[in-house]
C-alpha cells in the first residue's frame, strides 16, 4: 500500500519544516507550502489524503482554504492554529475540518491524531459491517455513501463513521467520552463539544428540522442516540 500523502501549510518556517521532517520520518509523502496560492497549487498537483493547515496565512484564512480544498475532494484537514477560542474551533469544524490542534502541541499528539484520521480511509470493511436500510435512509459502509429519500446525502469522513456507529446501535445512548474513544479512535484530549459540532452537522444533513431531531436525538445530561420511529424496522444487507 502506497504511503498516504500529506500536505502541510504555515508561514511560520520552523513549524512547517519541523512538521514536516516530524512526519517524514513517519513514511508519509509530504509536500509544504508557506502561503494560500501555493497550498492550493500543490493540493492540485499533489493530491494529497491529509492537510495539517494553519489558521493565520499571509494572503487568506485557514478556515477559506479548508472550504475550498473540501470543496474540491473529500481531503482530511486537521486546522493547526495558535486560537484558543472555542467559537474559532466550532467555526473550523462548520467549514469541514475533521480535527483541530491548538499551539503549542505536541508531536506526538499531532502524529496520533494524523494516523487517526488517516485510518478512516483505510479501514477494510467486512461483512459486519453491512448496509443499513431505514427505509428513507440508506447507509453504505463499503461505498461510504448515505442516501435519504433516494437523494445522496454529502457527508465528511468523520461524519459518516459518526452516523453509521450510532445508527447500527439504535435505542443505545453513547456518552460523548465514549463517541470520542469508538469513533474518533484515540483518546481526545480537546473540547468535547467536537462531538455536538459533528452531531449538529449531521443532523442539518439527514433531519427535516434539525432544531427538532428524530434520527439522531439528545439525551440531556448524557450523550446522543439513533433512535427509530415507530414504523422503522432497519434491514441489515451486504454490500456487493
Amino acid at each position: 500500500m502506497a504511503p498516504a500523502k500529506i500536505l502541510v501549510v504555515d508561514d511560520d518556517p520552523a513549524i512547517r519544516n519541523l512538521i514536516h521532517r516530524f512526519l517524514s520520518k513517519q513514511n508519509y509523502q509530504m509536500e509544504s507550502a508557506e502561503d494560500g496560492k501555493k497550498a492550493l497549487e500543490l493540493f492540485e498537483k499533489f493530491n494529497p489524503d491529509l492537510v495539517v493547515l494553519d489558521v493565520n496565512l499571509p494572503d487568506t484564512t485557514g478556515y477559506q482554504l479548508c472550504q475550498a480544498m473540501q470543496n474540491r475532494t473529500g481531503v482530511f484537514v486537521l486546522m493547526l492554529t495558535s486560537r484558543t477560542d472555542e467559537a474559532d474551533k466550532i467555526r473550523g469544524f462548520n467549514l469541514g475540518a475533521d480535527d483541530y490542534i491548538t499551539k503549542p502541541f505536541s508531536l506526538v499528539e499531532l502524529g496520533a491524531r494524523v494516523g487517526a484520521l488517516l485510518k478512516r480511509q483505510r479501514v477494510v470493511q467486512t461483512a459486519e459491517q453491512p448496509c443499513l436500510d431505514f427505509g428513507h435512509l440508506q447507509i453504505d459502509p463499503v461505498r461510504r455513501e448515505v442516501t435519504l429519500d433516494e437523494l445522496p446525502v454529502s457527508l465528511t469522513a468523520l461524519e459518516f463513521d459518526l452516523l453509521y456507529f450510532l445508527a447500527r446501535h439504535p435505542g443505545r445512548v453513547w456518552r460523548r467520552t465514549e463517541l470520542l474513544q469508538e469513533v474518533w479512535d484515540y483518546d481526545y484530549v480537546g473540547d468535547r463539544r467536537v462531538v455536538d459540532v459533528h452531531i449538529g452537522q449531521i443532523r442539518r444533513k439527514i433531519e427535516p428540522d434539525a432544531h427538532h431531531p428524530k434520527l439522531i436525538q439528545t439525551v440531556r445530561g448524557v450523550g446522543y442516540k439513533f433512535e427509530l420511529e415507530p414504523s422503522q424496522n432497519p434491514q441489515s444487507t451486504e454490500s456487493t
